[in-house]
């Protein structure tokens, strides 16, 4: 019967891309006022132009693991419909899903011993994640067995490069990022954060520029620094509603590197209410992160 490739709704995929490939994905949850919402639901698009004006609108935003009732449902119907399982999950740097999923799926493997679930950290979030996912799926159905798509993702995923901005420090800060000193300076002197998610799947700044324009510039820098091949890469871009300048970071690249096959989607709602609205991060394939 094959296997299914699992991940999680950090991978901030288009719902087109889900479609082509078949994908699963466990849903990852949210509060608003203590509302639980969840960041993905098949077949349903969250409105989230709207979930970044509340942010901006001071409504309080808190996260949560996925609920593993239903994961462990999702993971029990393909079992018993005869599918092996690889998860590529969030990095556990940076959330508890990957170590809760992979501890599910290790019982569940006593249960079905002719069965096989793998579980692969991906060490990446967000369009990181979903790139990694994305190449794993094309693997797959150029014919690739599970393991050797889990192989390529391990072997793959300390080349995902992940470089991103923000447009406003204090949602750093809340979420324990940056110092309230330095949000406060930064925000005063108009600094925009340059950040990177390293080969452990750490959130990492490396450098401040002053304006938004100069930290767009930085992005496009790294990348045309350590891009593989990038005008024949399909490039990944997610962002915290702020449309235009997506449009001005392809501009960039297109113009410096040559690219011209971009997938842009939301930042989700559970990575998004740790970075903020304005959010604009950077994915591709480089000779190291």
């Amino acid at each position: 019967m094959g296997y299914q490739i699992v991940t999680d709704s950090a991978c901030n995929l288009t719902e087109e891309m889900i479609d082509e490939f078949g994908l699963e994905i466990l849903p990852l949850t949210f509060m608003i006022d203590g509302v639980q919402h969840r960041s993905y639901l098949k077949g349903e698009k969250t409105d989230l132009k709207q979930f970044y004006t509340m942010m901006r609108e001071g409504k309080v935003i808190t996260t949560s693991l996925p609920n593993m009732q239903e994961t462990e449902t999702t993971l029990r119907g393909l079992l018993e419909n005869g599918k092996d399982v690889l998860y590529l999950g969030f990095s556990s740097a940076l959330s508890g899903t990957f170590e809760a999923t992979d501890l599910l799926m290790k019982q569940l493997a006593d249960e079905y011993p002719d069965r096989t679930l793998t579980a692969v950290e991906t060490n990446a979030a967000s369009g990181g994640q979903g790139m990694l996912v994305y190449l794993a799926s094309q693997k797959k159905n150029q014919g690739a067995s599970m393991e050797e798509v889990a192989q390529f993702v391990r072997d793959t995923r300390d080349h995902l490069c992940h470089w991103f901005t923000v447009d406003d420090l204090m949602f750093l800060f809340r979420g324990g990022r940056v110092s309230r000193t330095s949000a406060w300076a930064g925000t005063l002197l108009n600094i925009k954060p340059v950040l990177h998610v390293d080969d452990e799947g750490r959130l990492i700044p490396m450098e401040k520029v002053r304006g938004r324009r100069k930290s767009i510039k930085a992005l496009v820098d790294h990348m045309e620094a350590t891009a593989i091949d990038p005008a024949s890469q399909t490039i990944f871009i997610t962002h915290g509603d702020c449309i235009e300048d997506v449009e001005v970071l392809k501009e960039e690249i297109t113009k410096r590197l040559g690219c011209t096959d971009f997938v842009v989607n939301y930042v989700d709602p559970v990575i998004g209410a740790h970075s903020g609205p304005g959010t604009l991060a950077l994915f591709f394939v480089g000779e190291h992160k």
